[in-house]
C-alpha cells in the first residue's frame, strides 16, 4: 500500500488532499505537511487590509475536517525534502516518507530583492493574512493623515490581479470615506502595458483596465523597475523596450502596497533535477518532476516560463481555476499509477479569474491560460463584485466540508463549456 504526501495546504493543497483521498485504494494512506493547521483564503486579503474581512472570516482550522476524512495533517512544517531517499524533513527535526509527494508549497515572497519593500520595510502586502491585517492600521492611518497612494507590483512579480484589485478597492474606500480628492494615487508595475497580466493580455483589459484607471483618476507607470523603498519614497527606474533607462521617478507616498517577485521555498530550494534555479519545480504536461518521478507538482510552486518577451521580468500567474485543473490531473495520474497504468490526463490550465473593485470587477476566462487560446474574454460589470464575494463563501463552505468540488459547480462549468481535463488520451506504444 502507498502513502501519498501533500505538502502544503493552501488553495492548492488543501483542494489536493480533498480530490487525492477519493482516488485511494483500500489501506493507502494520506497526509498533509503544513506550516499550521489553518487554510485562509488568499483571494479576500485585499478586503482584509480596508477592514472589510477579518482573520475568522476568512480562514478554516482543518484539523478536524481533515480527521473527519482520514487525512493526517502534520502542522509542523517542512524544512527540507529529500527527493532521493523519498522522504520529507520536518522543522521539528522528524522525518515523513512518501511514496508520492505532491508538491504545492505555494511561494516564497522575495521582498529583500529590492531594499526597502514589504511589511519589514515600508511598503504593504496582501500576500498573506497576516500582512493583510498589518496594512489595515496603516489604512486607517491613512484615513486621518490622507497623502499620495502607490501601489502595484515589482519587477519579478507574477501576479498582478491583485495589485489592479487593491488600487481599485482603495479607491472605493476612499470615496467611500469622502477623502479620495485628497489621495493621488499611482500604480506602478513592470507589465508592458495595462492589463498584460502576465499573459500578455486576455480579451479587452488593456483597454478595460485603462478606461477603469482613467475614470477613477489612477495615474500609471508601466516598463517599472523599483530599485529601492525609503520611508514615503519609492524610486522607480521607467524603461525602454530594450530595457535602457527611459526616465526616473522618486513618488513620494503615505501608503503604498507592491506585491513582491516570488521564489521557491527553502524546504524545494536549490534540490537538482527538483527545481529550475528561481526555486519553482519543474514538471511535465503531467504534473509530473522528470528527475523524481514520483514526485508531482501544483499551483504558484510550479515553473512556468514567461509568456513573450518583456524589457522587465514579467512572471506568469497561477490563477485558481487553473491550479485546480492541475490538481485534478495530479489526482488521476498518482490514481493511474497506483493500479499499475501510465499517467493519462493533462490539465487544461484554464484560467477564469474575478478581480474585484470593491463595488464592481473584470473577469476574463483564458481557455488555455497560456496563448495561443480557444477563448479569450473579459468583460466588466457590478455582476463581478457579487460573483466574486459569491464564490469567497461557497469555496470556503467547500474547505469546511472537506469537498474539492459539488455537483453543482460541474453543473455550473459543464454549462459554462469550462474543463478541467484535456480529453485524456492512450499514448501509442512504441
Amino acid at each position: 500500500m502507498s502513502h501519498i504526501v501533500v505538502l502544503g495546504a493552501g488553495l492548492g493543497g488543501t483542494i489536493m488532499a480533498y480530490e487525492m483521498r477519493e482516488k485511494l485504494r483500500p489501506g493507502d494512506s494520506l497526509s498533509v505537511i503544513n506550516l499550521g493547521a489553518t487554510y485562509s483564503f488568499v483571494p479576500s486579503n485585499p478586503w482584509v487590509a480596508v477592514g472589510w474581512r477579518d482573520r475568522e472570516d476568512i480562514s478554516v482550522d482543518l484539523t478536524k475536517v481533515f480527521a473527519r476524512r482520514g487525512i493526517a495533517l502534520r502542522p509542523e512544517g517542512a524544512r527540507k525534502v529529500h527527493p532521493k531517499e523519498n522522504r520529507v524533513e520536518l522543522n521539528d527535526g522528524s522525518f515523513v516518507d512518501y511514496d508520492y509527494l505532491i508538491i504545492a508549497t505555494g511561494p516564497e515572497l522575495a521582498f529583500d530583492e529590492v531594499p526597502g519593500l514589504g511589511p519589514a520595510g515600508f511598503t504593504q502586502s496582501v500576500c498573506h493574512i497576516d500582512h493583510a491585517l498589518a496594512a489595515k492600521p496603516k489604512f486607517d492611518q491613512l484615513l486621518k493623515k490622507p497623502g499620495p497612494i502607490v501601489v502595484g507590483a515589482v519587477q519579478g512579480a507574477s501576479c498582478y490581479g491583485p495589485a489592479y484589485e487593491f488600487a481599485f478597492i482603495l479607491d472605493t474606500a476612499l470615496r467611500r470615506a469622502k477623502m479620495r480628492d485628497q489621495v493621488p494615487m499611482t500604480f506602478v508595475t513592470p507589465e508592458p502595458y495595462v492589463g498584460h497580466l502576465g499573459l500578455d493580455g486576455v480579451g479587452d483589459t488593456k483597454s478595460l483596465l485603462e478606461s477603469a484607471m482613467r475614470e477613477r483618476h489612477i495615474k500609471w507607470i508601466t516598463n517599472a523597475r523599483v530599485t529601492s523603498v525609503d520611508e514615503g519614497l519609492m524610486h522607480v527606474e521607467e524603461v525602454n523596450e530594450d530595457a535602457t533607462v527611459k526616465a526616473k521617478h522618486d513618488l513620494p507616498f503615505a501608503y503604498s502596497m507592491m506585491l513582491p517577485a516570488f521564489r521557491g521555498v527553502s524546504a524545494v530550494a536549490g534540490v537538482e533535477g527538483l527545481v529550475n534555479p528561481r526555486g519553482f519545480v519543474t514538471i511535465d504536461k503531467h504534473q509530473r518532476n522528470a528527475a523524481y518521478p514520483n514526485v508531482f507538482s501544483i499551483g504558484v510552486c510550479v515553473a512556468i516560463p514567461p509568456v513573450g518577451k518583456t524589457p522587465l521580468p514579467v512572471g506568469v500567474p497561477k490563477t485558481g481555476f487553473m491550479i485546480e485543473s492541475m490538481v485534478t490531473a495530479t489526482a488521476e495520474n498518482i490514481s493511474s499509477l497506483l493500479r499499475g497504468e501510465e499517467p493519462k490526463a493533462v490539465a487544461t490550465w484554464n484560467a477564469v479569474c474575478l478581480a474585484d473593485f470593491g463595488d464592481e470587477g473584470i473577469a476574463f476566462v483564458a481557455q488555455p491560460q497560456i496563448p495561443p487560446r480557444n477563448v479569450n474574454w473579459s468583460s466588466q460589470g457590478k455582476w463581478v463584485h457579487a460573483a466574486k464575494v459569491g464564490f469567497e463563501k461557497y469555496f470556503l463552505h467547500k474547505v469546511r466540508q472537506g469537498k474539492s468540488e459539488t455537483f453543482y459547480e460541474g453543473l455550473a462549468l459543464d454549462m459554462l463549456g469550462i474543463k478541467k481535463l484535456k480529453a485524456i488520451h492512450i499514448e501509442p506504444a512504441e
